[in-house]
């Protein structure tokens, strides 16, 4: 096969091959028997035409874009590996000739991975995180739970912010009732900031047996298109308002918050020791990103291509859209329920797509730098992994990842932990 490259930029270039004019026939053999059991001419039997005749009555150029699907990947990726090229995105492909008894001429614009420039990666200095459980912190915690064991009283005073009201709404825009905006015996908590900002607060002094009108005016980035921005009101009756009755503070709240302990002194305890994991996780994830990103600025990637962030863009939405639609969340549902738009995802994702793809370049290049390698148990191991976290069995992880992929993500990972391990908290 002959190859040639000529690069037109830093980290792109144009990369000529040919298809040789055994390939060529050989493609041809095939994709005529593939397309020939579907043809039809007068005098033959659907599938039973001759080579020759098909080639009189449709001409053998018919196959060739078939042909060329059947070839040019196989051929491209040698032309590539000819050249040594260590090519990043999907190349654009161009037809040079196509003649009959002639080797195809083909090229392709192709995006090469940049080189990268490594400064320190080993040894770096971060500040140092904060891993002490204050008393306060673990009141919160106690006093959120006591919060959620709370048991609602009714009361025949009018309502106060906390409270919570039992209702039937419907609402109007232009005196005329408008889809979704009615509801029968809604729970509501006053000051939660559920419902449409000024509505709650027009609920505070309410009673039970009350009949209101509560006006307001719909938030300019409303989901719903014919509501943003629009001057609403509400035909509200209360049923009834509760009350909170917090629990005491004592062993049997302790008991009723977690059955594992016995007392309320025994509870703090367990609560102070959960914030002390909890705090030393999110320190120690603090620290990786810190170091991490400190190895990766004292790195310099030489010319970033655009196509490999729009690249890591593209896999992080089609990552995030998968993981919705497993939940039942098709991709429309998903704008519509937060108020977005394609766009807006994708520039949700924009933000950090060019950090992240010149941390995976920075690593790689440690991958190098350093050659690291992976042996068996490490692959192994690593399938177990993934195995328990989605719930499947060894032997069909190995069906979707190949052991390129596996080594690939160990590499990254022991990378990380070079970096990882030698830095100090100042």
């Amino acid at each position: 096969m002959t190859t040639k490259f000529e690069k037109t930029s830093t980290n792109e270039g144009i990369l000529t091959f040919e298809i040789p004019v055994e390939d060529v026939n050989k493609g041809l053999d095939t994709a005529y028997k593939k397309v020939r059991k579907n043809i039809s001419v007068p005098g033959f039997r659907k599938g039973k035409v001759p080579r020759q005749i098909f080639n009189n009555v449709y001409g053998e150029a018919s196959l060739y874009e078939e042909v060329l699907n059947i070839l040019l990947p196989d051929a491209y990726q040698k032309a590539v590996e000819s050249e040594d090229l260590d090519v990043v995105t999907q190349p654009e492909i161009d037809i040079v000739s196509m003649e009959k008894g002639q080797p195809w001429v083909l090229t392709a614009k192709v995006v090469l991975k940049p080189e990268v420039k490594l400064g320190e990666y080993k040894g770096l200095t971060v500040e140092k995180q904060d891993r002490e459980v204050k008393e306060e912190e673990i009141n919160e915690r106690i006093e959120m739970t006591r919060q959620q064991l709370a048991e609602l009283v009714v009361k025949e005073d009018p309502a106060v912010e906390g409270d919570t009201v039992i209702i039937d709404y419907e609402g109007f825009k232009d005196g005329e009732p408008f889809e979704g905006g009615k509801g029968e015996n809604h729970s509501l908590e006053l000051g939660s900031g559920s419902f449409i900002p000024g509505f709650e607060e027009q609920l505070i002094g309410a009673k039970p047996g009350d009949d209101l009108e509560v006006n307001v005016t719909f938030p300019e980035e409303y989901h719903a298109e014919d509501l943003a921005g629009a001057d609403a009101t509400f035909k509200v009756h209360v049923h009834e308002v509760k009350a909170k009755e917090l629990p005491e503070l004592d062993d049997e709240f302790a008991k009723d918050a977690d059955e594992e302990v016995e007392s309320f002194e025994e509870y703090q305890n367990k609560i102070k020791v959960q914030l002390t994991e909890e705090k030393e996780s999110q320190a120690k994830e603090m620290v990786e990103d810190l170091a991490l990103r400190q190895a990766v600025d004292n790195a310099e990637v030489v010319e970033l291509p655009d196509e490999m962030v729009q690249d890591e863009i593209k896999r992080q939405m089609d990552h995030f859209l998968n993981n919705l639609k497993r939940q039942g969340i098709n991709e429309d549902l998903y704008y519509q329920i937060s108020g977005t738009s394609r766009e807006d995802l994708q520039n949700q994702f924009s933000e950090e797509a060019e950090l992240r793809t010149k941390t995976n370049l920075v690593l790689e290049a440690i991958v190098e730098a350093e050659q690291i390698d992976v042996n068996e148990e490490e692959i192994k191991q690593e399938v177990e992994t993934l195995a328990g976290q989605y719930g499947m069995k060894s032997d069909q992880v190995r069906q979707y990842v190949t052991e390129e992929m596996l080594k690939s993500d160990i590499r990254l990972k022991k990378a990380m932990s070079l970096i990882v391990d030698s830095v100090e908290e100042k």
